[in-house]
């Protein structure tokens, strides 16, 4: 065994605490949705969404289930959004996205992973005009159809990409519900591939150097906070940064 046995020991132990971290976050943005709009999917669009999405991150059923058991119990934690903006490595913009029971706590730890990699968080809305809030649909389908039942609906289209028969559509962020009832009315069960609602940067930047390994470790100081769901930046990575 040796030195093998143990690299592939740690990898399982990274990989294993990865996956923790998904089910935790899955499970607060579940139960939050869950508080907000009923602990019933057929009643609550948004919530059956966060549990596809869920499922399709493979996350237990037990680990959706106590989720959606808390929220039905009322009481427990008391979560609230918190979105924080800055500037990063190579004057990139960044948008942080957390769900937190202690504000305090979480600004704290946020402006503590901007300090230690030379950035400067900013104020509400300092960066996010250079993104738009967009639901994002991702499934195989044919354009035209798909365009006429989003309009018939009418959905405010941003945009929408055909790649060899998968389409991605953007539209605005408040139409995003109404987008998925009219593609389920028009085509039946769609399946998608992308459901999610993001800040998409309108430009982007490319950084290298000292810049990418700043922004890297501030990437990862991000993600390794309970409280930080998504992490949206302008940054086109280089391919061969892996």
């Amino acid at each position: 065994m040796g030195r093998a046995y143990q690299n592939r020991k740690e990898s399982m132990a990274k990989t294993a605490e990865a996956k923790t971290k998904v089910y935790g976050k899955f499970g607060r943005e579940l139960y939050v949705c869950a508080k907000a709009g009923g602990a019933e999917p057929e009643s609550n669009l948004s919530l059956r969404a966060l549990i596809d999405k869920a499922k399709k991150n493979q996350v237990p059923a037990h680990v959706i289930e106590k989720a959606l058991s808390k929220a039905k119990g009322g009481g427990g934690e008391d979560f609230a959004v918190a979105r924080y903006e800055g500037y990063g490595p190579g004057s990139c913009m960044v948008i942080v996205e957390c769900l937190t029971d202690n504000p305090n706590r979480t600004f704290g730890d946020v402006r503590n992973c901007f300090n230690k990699t030379k950035c400067k968080i900013g104020t509400q809305g300092s960066v996010s005009h250079m993104f738009d809030h967009a639901g994002i649909l991702s499934f195989k389908g044919e354009e035209e159809s798909t365009l006429e039942a989003l309009l018939m609906a009418d959905v405010d289209v941003i945009d929408i990409e055909n790649d060899e028969g998968l389409l991605t559509v953007f539209v605005q962020q408040q139409d995003y519900n109404k987008a998925k009832q009219a593609l389920h009315e028009a085509f039946g069960d769609v399946e998608f591939e992308v459901d999610e609602i993001q800040f998409l940067a309108r430009n982007h930047v490319t950084i290298s150097g000292d810049d990418l390994e700043m922004y890297e470790k501030f990437m990862d100081m991000l993600n390794d906070l309970d409280d930080v769901q998504n992490v949206y930046t302008d940054v086109d990575m280089p391919e061969d940064s892996e």
